[in-house]
Parts: structure tokens; sequence; C-alpha cells
């Protein structure tokens, strides 16, 4: 394959087509169904659907054909289909659901109107991420541009990623004939520390969305009567959290929350943290005079990656200040996000967390703790020898220089899916969700030179792969 024709194919598919494209996707608010019940009534994810499907389907790619599947009551799937010169299967994944916009972003600066400033181009989905497709189809359309070679390709972006894939089990099953047995798995929906190279995620933390109701009365009442008889809702959630975390260090105190760290993911986050250093806590806009929780690289590395976490993400039951009269509130509503270790187990994770938030409740409160979202991590197998060979030549021809790998502290639980299924499958797990890059936060940018590289990258595997 020729090595400079791939990165001009890739550029110009990039700057002439991809762009425009793009920044068309990013002014529709098809935010996940988690955060738009209504999704199929407003019509945004149809909309964002056909755009992508729309573009794919004119790309100048041999053999090419591109299906929008939709099942009764779930979020649609495009597939796209390539035959292949080469035996085998390759499956590449990415998403085009988004997470809701967000306040905080800053002047200038609107989650559904592109912004390009500079190499950067801000709004919402911009690289988590509306732009897998296009680097996917702009790789397939660089390899047989430029003479490479290809097994079967078959590439899925599905629309409930944000939410969880509750729709994606059933399209693996629907849809298990069109998509065949797959040896190799590309993700396009990871991250990368720096721009300077390929990075590879090698884990993916678990998840569970939980929310947490505590309940004391039937309706408000003046908090100078009851204040001293009738306990806080807010005082009894506190203590019920107290029970699965250490409020002073942020530990989390359910055991089956935890896992025993393997050796092989043990040494390379040391060296990974050698290589990252300070940047691993330094990338967050921590606010003036704040310092991160521990400051050794490896224990950063570590906890954002192999230890369990709760955050809480929302909470129901409490006026605005503004609106903050003297009433002893009814009840307390949290949403709790945690994260998982890699191989925890999510559903007995699930029912420990379950079972500490509401046995024996403080005062005999009504307490709920509905867990309808989990999701199991993944941990990558042992990557073959010439897979590693390709993702460094890959990040040499498209970075410069060799690639790393990295564990990640999200969850994308089409991989624990994908893993289950294809147990001899390999995996290339990358993004462009870097430095700053703020998914799911205010000013979320793609960086567009790291996407024309991760193009570049990817074309090169999907060659390597074909001419094993």
């Amino acid at each position: 394959m020729d090595a400079k024709s791939v990165v001009e194919r890739a550029t110009r598919v990039w700057d002439d087509d991809v762009l425009p494209t793009i920044s068309d996707y990013l002014r529709i608010p098809n935010r996940s169904p988690a955060f738009d019940p209504q999704w199929a009534e407003h019509g945004h994810m149809a909309r964002a659907v056909d755009l992508i499907s729309s573009w794919m389907e004119a790309r100048p790619i041999a053999g090419l054909q591109v299906s929008v599947e939709q099942l009764p009551g779930r979020t649609p799937v495009i597939l796209a289909e390539v035959p292949g010169t080469a035996p085998g299967t390759v499956v590449l994944y990415g998403h085009l659901d988004k997470q809701p916009e967000m306040t905080g972003w800053r002047e200038g600066l609107d989650p559904w109107t592109p912004t390009l400033d500079g190499d950067r181009l801000y709004g919402r989905g911009a690289g988590d991420d509306g732009y897998a497709a296009f680097a996917a189809l702009a790789a397939i359309e660089a390899v047989q541009a430029s003479g490479g070679a290809h097994a079967r390709l078959v590439v899925i972006i599905e629309a409930s990623e944000e939410s969880g894939s509750p729709d994606l089990p059933a399209y693996m099953d629907a849809l298990a004939d069109q998509i065949g047995e797959p040896d190799l798995v590309v993700c396009l929906d990871s991250g990368c520390p720096t721009w300077d190279r390929l990075w590879l995620t090698t884990s993916l933390r678990g998840l569970i969305a939980l929310t947490l109701t505590v309940r004391v009365l039937e309706e408000g009442v003046h908090s100078g009567a009851a204040g001293g008889v009738v306990p806080s809702s807010f005082r009894i959630l506190r203590e019920l959290l107290s029970r699965v975390e250490d409020e002073n260090t942020g530990e989390v105190l359910v055991p089956e929350l935890h896992v025993e760290m393997p050796v092989d993911r043990e040494k390379e986050l040391t060296a990974t943290s050698a290589e990252l250093g300070a940047d691993i806590s330094e990338r967050f806009p921590f606010v003036d005079g704040m310092r991160a929780v521990v400051d050794d690289p490896v224990a950063q590395l570590t906890a954002k990656t192999w230890q369990p976490t709760m955050e809480l993400i929302g909470i129901d039951g409490v006026p605005s200040v503004a609106d903050g009269g003297n009433v002893l509130r009814p009840f307390t509503r949290a949403q709790l996000s945690f994260r998982l270790p890699p191989t925890c187990d999510a559903a007995t994770a699930r029912d420990a967390l379950v079972q500490a938030l509401t046995t024996n409740p403080p005062y005999g409160a009504s307490v709920e703790a509905d867990a309808r979202e989990i999701a199991d991590g993944w941990n990558a197998p042992v990557t073959a020898p010439w897979l590693a060979a390709a993702i460094d030549d890959a990040s040499v021809a498209a970075f410069g220089e060799p690639a790393r790998t990295i564990g990640e502290g999200g969850t994308i639980p089409f991989m624990a899916m994908l893993g289950q299924r294809f147990p001899a499958a390999q995996f290339v797990i990358t993004g462009v969700l870097g430095p700053e890059t703020n998914a799911h936060g205010p000013n979320e940018f793609l960086h567009l030179p790291t996407a024309r590289r991760i193009t570049v990258a990817v074309a090169h595997i999907i060659d390597a792969h074909g001419r094993r």
C-alpha cells in the first residue's frame, strides 16, 4: 500500500468532504434516549442517521453497501459492508448519539453550533463519537485508493451508546449473519492522553447507574415546626452514601466492587505513568488552589482505570437556591454513577450496592435503589504478534512515533459484549478524546489533526490485517 497516497487521500477526504458534513451533524441535538425519552417523536436521531448514512453511501468504495436497520421500539443502527479481497472479517464500531448539552460552554461557543478554532472543531458529539463513522469510511476509502488489501469489512454505527447501549444486543442477534465472526474489532470511541502517537486502550471500566430515593414525608412541611422531629431526607441520604463510600478518601467500601489488577496491566500501567508523569492530573481544569486526591502518577492512573469510584451526577427533590423556602422536604433523589474495575462483575456489584443502601434504613425511612443500567468492563486479550507490529507501524506512519497503551476510566458496553461473543477476536480500541477535549462536559471539541492521523493509522491496520 502506498503510504504517501494514504495520507493524501485521508487528508483530502477530511478537508473536502468530512468537515462540511460533520459540521451539519453537530447542529443536530440528537441526545441519547436516556436524555430524550421522546427521541423518536422529536426526529433528531433520524436526521443524524440520514445525514451520516447518506454521506457513507456516497463514498467511492468498491462493493460498499449501506443500510439503516431499525427494530421496533429501538434506536436505529447504520450497517455498512464491504466485501473483502483477503480472508477474515473486520468490524469497525462507533456511535452517533450524544450526551446532553451541559452548562458552562465558554463565551462564543454553543453545543449545537459548530465552531472551528484553529485545529479544534467545537460542538457536542464532535469527538464522542460523531467523527467515528467518517474516519472508518475514510480509512477504507484510503486503503482501496492506495492499492491496499483488506478482508471483509463491517461498519456498525449505533445510536444508544451514551445510554449504555441498551438496544445493541438485539441488533447483534438480529444481524448476526450479516456481521459474521470478526477476527479483528476496531473501536473508534476511546481516548488518547497525548496527540503525538497512536494510543491503544487495553482496559475499560464497567458502570452502574443507580437512582437512590429517600422519602420521609408525604408532603413538605414547615422546617421550623418539623425540624428536630422529622429527620431530613438529605441527612439520611448522606448516611446511606457513607455505607458505600468513605467521604474522607473517596474509597468505595463495598468489597464486591474491588478486584485484583492483573500483573500485565500493572506493568503496563507503571510504564505509561512514567511516560505521562504529572500530565495525568494536570489536564483537568482544577479551580485555583485545588489538588488531586493523590499525587503519584502510578496511583492516579490506577485510581482512574482499575479502582471503583462513585459520583453523584444528578439530584431531584431539591429546589434551586433562589426558590428554596423554609420547608422540610418530603424526599431527596440522587442519581449515582459507579465506575467498576474492568474485570468486576457488574451484576454482582449492583446487588451488593442495593443491599448495602436499602437494608435497615435509618428511622425506617422509605428507601429505593433502582439500578437499571449496568455494564461490564473490558480487559483486552493478549495482542497477537502480527497486530502488535501492525499497530506500531501504523502509529509511525501516521504520527511519526510508535504506539503506546493505556487503560481508560470510561465504559464502552459494546466491547464487553463483543469480547464475550467473539473470544478469539483481536481488538484495536482508540480514539480522539485527548487533552481538554472534555467529552460529556462543556467545550467538547474534535482535534482535527488527530482525527486525520487516526484515519491513516486505521487504514494501515486494515491493510496489515489483509496481508497477514
